[in-house]
């Protein structure tokens, strides 16, 4: 296992998430930023849907109490073992007493960290995810000591990648939600011309974005919503779900963004810029 000499800034572990509850309420939660976790967990060659540590804004001090392999993906937040750097995408080796730290957040949010054979957590209606109502916190604390196996040997058939970072993409490309025909074509074509910024308001619940677009009046029941769904409030604020969100809600579903534009988005802070493109 590992112990967590300092947790970050908010540092929880997460796998492919839960499904099939949602009818009852549960959120999927999971990685945020699906690509960067799945290329972590690809160069230990573990299960797609395995465990990491999800790392958000600052990270926290790790030290290891087993030999094992691990890798970075996401953010670029410099890492280092005892105090010897390491980079993002590649295959590193563990001993035991080794302490993992980060320095200051470059570019991006979020940084995932997978561990040969993945993290081995208790799992909560099938996941290990953490969710608050739940798993009865939301992030890692001082003290905690997270199980994994050991592996004192291991020859990855690729031990780096050089991938197309999605980082400091804007676009998010985006389909037609169920009530996106209710808007005037004022509220259309500010959608799709308007750079839109990162508000405060910002977790792994949702995004809300500063700039708004027309006031509406449309009614609506209670309908079913998912990660990526933009939802605008009567006051023309957009607010778009993440893999936490609510599982329902009422105010209109206008847009839709597909999963790699989630991961995209994950990586954004208070302050960048986006723009929504319809595909």
């Amino acid at each position: 296992m590992f112990k967590v000499l300092e947790p970050g800034f908010f540092t929880t572990i997460q796998d492919a998430g839960r499904y099939g509850l949602r009818d009852k309420g549960v959120p999927w939660s999971g990685y945020m930023d699906v690509k960067s976790a799945q290329i972590a967990n690809s160069l230990l060659e573990n299960k797609p849907e395995d465990a990491v540590l999800e790392i958000t804004m600052t990270g926290p001090i790790l030290q290891f109490e087993a030999p094992a392999f691990i890798a970075l993906s996401g953010a670029e937040m410099p890492a280092s073992i005892n105090e010897r750097s390491i980079p993002n995408n590649e295959v590193c080796r563990v001993e035991i007493g080794d302490v993992l730290s980060f320095g200051k957040l470059k570019n991006g949010f979020r940084s995932y960290l997978a561990i040969k054979g993945g993290i081995q957590s208790r799992k909560v209606l099938g996941s290990r995810s953490y969710f608050k109502s739940l798993t009865d916190k939301d992030r890692i604390i001082l003290g905690d000591e997270i199980p994994y196996n050991p592996f004192n040997d291991f020859h990855p058939k690729i031990s780096s990648i050089k991938t197309n970072s999605h980082l400091k993409k804007q676009h998010l490309d985006v389909r037609l939600g169920p009530e996106f025909s209710a808007l005037d074509k004022a509220s259309t074509e500010q959608l799709f011309s308007t750079a839109f910024t990162i508000a405060k308001e910002h977790n792994r619940m949702a995004y809300q974005l500063q700039e708004k677009i027309s006031p509406h009046k449309i009614s609506m029941i209670t309908s079913a919503n998912l990660p990526g769904t933009v939802q605008l409030t009567p006051s023309g604020k957009l607010i778009i779900l993440m893999r936490d969100g609510q599982t329902t809600g009422g105010y209109p579903r206008i847009l839709q963004l597909d999963e790699n534009s989630i991961s995209i988005l994950a990586q954004k802070k208070f302050g960048d810029q986006i723009y929504f493109t319809e595909v």
